[in-house]
């Protein structure tokens, strides 16, 4: 298999750029990620409508990957309890070596074709649930055979990938292939494959939280209100909703607790029926 990942840069002699050669060159890549990301809307929308499906019915969903893979996954997974205040087990990251391997690389830990099956099996992963493969390369160990056991028993299976035709993307039942070309830096897949991979990610959970009934309008009213500019936020929205003015939104999120429960408890005279 030809991996565009692997290709050499469309520059050269990059020691020899100025730091603004090397930004705009950089750039210069980044703005054409979107468009790859386009192209593969309709395998995404797949994708999320599985996804969909399966939450409803009491199943969860499941990232596996390494390195910036795994780390992407845990980072999008992480999200979604604070912004959409969904159950903590409802997206689950999981990446090659353990959480430790969020911080500091684990050796080997990718090429091992069992582990991600036996890190599945300790959240008593069954066929509710839909688990979704990251890898920049389409050639991770640890991601093909979480992906082939998922398969063999009977969940939904999904990947991310950077190449066409890869082993991933032939594992997985709704493969997205999202082709970048190659990085700035040959063989950085951090860069433009991780921001492609973050775009579709932030695509996967957004759209699914919505779908779910987690916005409403375009605000997160189901958010966390973990800090003073959250809090703040979440007053504004309670006196955008209801046209209530700020000492008595604050009292209903006082009350109640969240912004939902605020807004649908606030007095019907004051809701903005705009």
């Amino acid at each position: 298999m030809k991996r565009t990942t692997e290709a050499d840069s469309n520059y050269n002699d990059l020691e020899k750029m100025s730091v603004a050669e090397l930004l705009h060159g950089i750039n210069k890549e980044d703005t054409t990620v979107p468009y790859a990301v386009e192209k593969v809307i309709p395998a995404i929308e797949k994708v999320v409508t599985v996804i969909v499906e399966k939450i409803s019915n009491g199943g969860r969903l499941f990232y596996i990957g390494a390195g910036t893979s795994g780390r992407l996954g845990v980072l999008d997974a992480s999200e979604c309890p604070p912004t959409y205040g969904v159950p903590f087990d409802m997206v689950i990251g999981i990446i090659a070596g353990g959480d430790k391997a969020i911080r500091k690389a684990v050796e080997n830990a990718e090429d091992d074709m069992e582990q991600a099956w036996k890190d599945l099996l300790t959240y008593e992963i069954n066929n509710k649930d839909v688990v979704v493969g990251i890898a920049a390369s389409g050639t991770t160990p640890y991601v093909i055979g979480g992906l082939r056991k998922a398969n063999e028993n009977g969940l939904e299976t999904a990947c991310i990938v950077c190449n066409e035709h890869s082993a991933i993307a032939k594992e997985a039942k709704y493969p997205i292939e999202v082709v970048v070309g190659p990085e700035f830096v040959t063989g950085s897949t951090r860069m433009k494959s991780g921001t492609a991979q973050k775009l579709v990610l932030n695509m996967i959970s957004t759209a699914t939280m919505i779908r779910l009934g987690r916005v409403k309008g375009n605000k997160m009213v189901d958010m966390q209100m973990t800090n003073n500019k959250l809090v703040g936020r979440a007053v504004n929205m309670v006196m955008q909703s209801t046209n209530l003015d700020q000492e008595s939104a604050q009292k209903l999120l006082d009350k109640y607790g969240s912004v939902r429960k605020a807004i649908d408890n606030a007095p019907k005279n004051n809701m903005d029926l705009a």
